[in-house]
């Protein structure tokens, strides 16, 4: 394994892990997640984040929600995509109801999956099933669309309010 420095992220059997504690109050979840897409630059993976709404205020329960699921959602594209650009969506959504959601949404151009497939299965999509458990634990939900000509979108919300 190449020398680490303090910042980086590394991709161990394709799973994206980090080298030191992430410090949401120094970085924000925007840097944060920045901070997680170098293993995929360093993949010749176009990376592209896009924080409209940088500087809003997201709790610690809920940084660490859309952190730990951007390390998911990036680690598959790292693994399975075959993706050559990636694009990572931060920002806040507003509905008609006045209620605020905090949204993460990574899309890729890559291979795509049967999503259906891919998550009933034993042995398969644990990942995946397990970060719509913990959104939806937190009151958020999750949407995942794939094919195999448009690549792969999933979006996570929770609630800001």
């Amino acid at each position: 394994m190449k020398s680490l420095s303090s910042d980086e992220v590394v991709a161990v059997r394709g799973v994206l892990t980090d080298t030191h504690p992430v410090d949401f109050y120094a970085l924000g979840v925007a840097g944060a997640i920045d901070r997680l897409t170098l293993p995929l630059r360093e993949h010749g993976i176009t990376v592209r984040l896009e924080t409209p709404h940088h500087g809003m205020e997201v709790d610690r329960k809920s940084a660490t929600l859309l952190y730990r699921a951007a390390q998911e959602l990036l680690s598959n594209v790292y693994k399975f995509a075959e993706a050559s650009a990636v694009t990572i969506r931060l920002g806040c959504v507003s509905h008609p109801a006045l209620c605020h959601e905090v949204q993460l949404k990574v899309t890729d151009n890559g291979v795509g999956f049967d999503v259906q497939a891919a998550t009933q299965g034993r042995h398969t999509g644990m990942g995946l099933r397990l970060m719509r458990l913990a959104m939806e634990t937190a009151g958020g939900q999750m949407t995942v669309a794939s094919s195999s000509d448009t690549g792969t979108c999933v979006t996570v919300c929770l609630p800001l309010d």
